[in-house]
């Protein structure tokens, strides 16, 4: 059984707390020595170089070595940064993990210098997406929200230069701008790692023996306490809520600027420490797709957790809260349009690099793209987009439908991974769904011992979340209505975006299990919709 540990405790084998029901806030950790070089340097430098982890399986705290899928089952004896805490086992790890680590964890691959159209394409995507998203902001904010284009007898060099002089008065990274954005952003820094909150183990890393590395996860008391706060700064005058909105070109551009400077800070952090993984020697190509697999902070924070849940999803939140705050005050009402521990395990936390691709896109990317239903809704009267009432209540009530089908599917992926791992007891934060979790799932073993789930939602479809993420995108395109394009720019992209990942996933599973995969497929026919496709 799993228990719930300060940061003060983490280095330690855990205790269990005199109120087991409680969430215990990480207190300050303790000074030690510690014979790991590992917490030696994460204590000093607050990063973990990677060479100097150990990486040999430690010893279950159950006795068990494995669960008979590759993995260590049970908890790893050490810090949140990965650092031993008892004497590493000797002996050599299992062939599996041996394969699995000179496959995906080489310290080089080339393979990276095909992705994305090699070196070319992805010059082309750092040069091409903030661009793209100058164009999208201009057409929402200037052009009614329609493309912009040159107008009458206008020649393309006006047109581009009116659109440059846009750029530099209306989206100047003033000091405002960089004071909105990283106070929030260190802000919820902080959170991370002194909310309360609770570790969770990380799939094991083939190439550091099967090691998993710890995860704190506080995004539920952060959020909570930010939607208090905010609140509380704009009731109070101090901040309003809806300067987001208002400042949004200067915010963006701070947060494009933040992408391209954090992503060289990792790639050159990444090379000086050693850290690199999956090289390709190709300095375009592993500047976007990354050199360092779990940079961290102070051995605590993830940086790549850290970004993918609360930069871009907070962000995204507080700009529709502040839209509705506008409406209320302009209008005198509010328009029904208007109205983390699950990724742990997630292929992106265990394989992908954190690089530009990561960086970029969740610093600047997604919550400044996403939210143009948002910028619509804030810029346009109501009357341009109203919808009946009846299709409101249809539509809030399908989305609510398709949450409790999303939420508890990676909740049911993500607790069977973790009890395969030895941590049995359920999380429930707010909200929170029974069926999260499946007793004695039905399962297919490959010949390397991994389990396939094939229960609950995952015995109705294989990619059923995919099909709820690709709701939520055309919910958010709907509901502003058909008048404008940019709305409709995340439902489109992440359409394509799902549909290449499903089928990479599909090419990318039935290589790794080989025949329990296709055994998979015909228990269950369906991809997306059950019964149906």
């Amino acid at each position: 059984m799993s228990q719930r540990v300060t940061r003060s405790q983490a280095g330690y084998t855990p205790k269990k707390p005199e109120n087991p029901g409680f969430v215990e806030t990480p207190g300050r950790r303790r000074s030690q020595r510690r014979k790991s070089i590992s917490a030696e340097d994460a204590e000093t430098t607050g990063f973990i170089k990677r060479s100097d982890v150990v990486s040999s399986p430690e010893k279950p705290l159950n006795g068990s070595l494995a669960n008979g899928n590759g993995h260590a089952n049970g908890y790893t004896n050490g810090h949140a940064n990965g650092s031993a805490n008892g004497h590493p086992k000797t002996e050599a790890t299992s062939s599996g993990l041996e394969v699995e680590a000179a496959k995906n964890f080489p310290p080089k691959d080339k393979g990276g210098l095909h992705e994305f159209g090699g070196a070319l394409g992805m010059s082309a995507m750092m040069i091409g997406f903030p661009a793209l998203m100058y164009y999208m902001w201009i057409g929402a904010t200037f052009y009614d929200g329609k493309f912009p284009k040159p107008s009458g007898s206008q020649s393309y060099s006006d047109f581009f230069e009116h659109m440059w002089n846009l750029v530099k008065t209306e989206a100047y990274p003033t000091n405002e701008a960089w004071q909105i954005y990283w106070f929030f952003g260190l802000t919820q820094m902080a959170f991370y790692m002194l909310m309360p909150g609770v570790y969770r183990k990380g799939k094991a890393l083939p190439h550091l023996g099967g090691k998993q590395l710890d995860y704190y996860c506080s995004a539920m008391w952060s959020f909570y306490s930010s939607i208090v706060i905010m609140l509380t700064l704009h009731l109070t005058g101090v901040f309003r809520l809806y300067t987001l909105i208002d400042k949004f070109g200067h915010i963006m551009t701070v947060a494009i600027i933040s992408g391209f400077l954090c992503s060289a800070i990792a790639y050159i952090s990444a090379r000086v420490r050693g850290a690199t993984v999956r090289m390709t020697d190709n300095v375009i190509v592993d500047f976007f797709l990354g050199s360092e697999l779990n940079p961290r902070l102070f051995g605590i924070l993830d940086f790549k957790m850290f970004l993918e849940v609360r930069i871009p999803w907070f962000i995204l939140f507080f700009l529709s809260l502040g839209t509705c705050l506008k409406q209320y005050e302009q209008y005198g009402f509010v328009s029904g349009e208007a109205g983390e521990h699950l990724i742990i395990t997630t292929w992106d936390m265990y394989y992908e690099k954190l690089g530009f691709m990561l960086i970029f896109w969740n610093m600047a990317g997604v919550p400044l793209s996403y939210c143009h239903c948002t910028l619509y809704v804030a810029n346009h009267h109501p009357s341009e987009y109203t919808w009946p009432t009846w299709f409101i209540v249809l539509l809030i009530l399908a989305y609510s439908f398709m949450y409790y089908i999303w939420d508890t599917t990676n909740s049911q992926k993500n607790q069977f991974r973790q009890e395969e791992r030895g941590v049995v007891d359920e999380r429930t934060t707010f909200p929170y769904f029974k069926y999260g979790r499946i007793a004695n799932p039905k399962t297919i073993t490959t010949k390397h011992g991994n389990k396939i789930l094939a229960d609950g939602w995952y015995g109705k479809a294989r990619k059923i979340h995919y099909t709820c993420d690709l709701f939520f995108a055309v919910s958010w395109g709907l509901i502003t209505g058909f008048n404008s394009p940019f709305p409709w720019f995340y439902s489109v992209f992440f359409a394509g975006m799902i549909i290449h990942r499903a089928m990479r996933d599909i090419a990318r599973c039935r290589e790794l299990y080989g025949e329990a995969w296709i055994e998979y497929e015909k228990q269950v026919p369906y991809l997306f919709i059950p019964g149906v496709f």
